[in-house]
């Protein structure tokens, strides 16, 4: 089976490249003239923002399955840069939507269409596990453009009879993740105070809140099985189906600390809004796939913390 990753530069492109790979797919990934695919497939340079350069590429590689990861996913800048994100979560993925349905071989493609968690936005705390019939209110900018672009890719499937399957990937976490993340933010805060870079404490934002964890490498597993036994047309929650508080995730990562690290909350680091809990029901995915995540929160944790361990190592030769 041929693949074709759009956005295979970033965090999860390269963990899905070598899945895919080890599986058997010849992988092709796409990335900005800007950027690096170190991981092995045939790389090809793209910008989803022109949309005659996307219809060219799927003329040429004619893939079985199309997995479109690019995407501006941090919460956190979608809040400081609101245009920047909807332009290319939303307006990009309508351009990946309209090559798909103008290539000639557009039929026979499968898309699969990575949307998110936030997307449910300010939840009815009994809907809790959320289930994907349950209704979106999302409750910040990036959610707000991953639901327009479920939306927008639902109205093309029915209306052009495309192979598209949905995703609404919960937090998902691993080594090489951005430290604007939070799993990935304490374990390099954590990181710096070992490697004496950084005073003993650790910034940290809202505490409070609850939300699911997935590791990244058990994610794109799930982004396999969906390309070979996903359903066209379905939307699947993607996540371990339990939530967490941010505060065990610092608790733990504290806890595998080699110092002395106090606590400090920064004012800048609180969301405009943060919605109290998120937890996905996955028994939609198990039924069609037999997915499940398999790494503990701990061990992303620990192999998190690990990662940048060795990156302070690079700094200090």
């Amino acid at each position: 089976m041929k693949a074709l990753i759009i956005g295979g530069a970033g965090f999860v492109g390269g963990y899905l490249i070598n899945e895919l790979s080890e599986n058997g797919f010849e992988v092709h990934a796409t990335c900005l003239e800007s950027e690096n695919i170190t991981e092995k497939c045939t790389a090809h340079i793209l910008d989803i923002m022109y949309k005659e350069n996307i219809v060219d590429i799927f003329d040429k590689i004619s893939p079985d399955v199309i997995y479109h990861l690019a995407a501006q996913s941090s919460v956190t800048v979608s809040w400081s840069k609101p245009q920047l994100t909807a332009e290319v979560n939303v307006i990009g993925s309508i351009n990946v939507l309209e090559a798909l349905r103008e290539c000639r071989n557009g039929r026979n493609m499968r898309l699969i269409m990575i949307g998110s968690g936030e997307e449910y936005g300010y939840i009815r705390p009994e809907a809790c596990p959320l289930s994907e019939t349950e209704p979106l209110h999302p409750g910040n900018i990036y959610a707000a453009t991953k639901a327009c672009q479920e939306m927008i890719g639902e109205i093309y499937a029915r209306a052009y009879k495309l192979d598209i399957v949905m995703v609404r990937a919960f937090n998902h976490s691993g080594a090489k993740q951005s430290s604007t993340f939070v799993i990935s933010d304490f374990c390099k805060q954590i990181s710096e105070i070992e490697a004496d870079r950084k005073s003993p404490e650790i910034c940290v934002g809202n505490l409070s809140a609850m939300r699911d964890f997935t590791d990244v490498r058990d994610v794109v597993r799930a982004y396999r099985l969906l390309a070979e036994d996903g359903i066209s047309g379905r939307i699947y929650n993607i996540g371990r189906g339990k939530a967490v508080s941010i505060q065990y995730i610092l608790d733990t990562a504290l806890s595998f600390a080699d110092a002395d690290i106090q606590v400090k909350t920064d004012p800048k680091r609180m969301r405009a809004s943060d919605i109290p809990i998120i937890e996905p029901d996955v028994s939609r995915i198990f039924a069609d796939t037999g997915w499940k995540a398999e790494i503990s929160v701990e061990q992303t944790i620990k192999d998190t913390l690990d990662y940048w361990r060795e990156e302070n190592k690079k700094c200090q030769i």
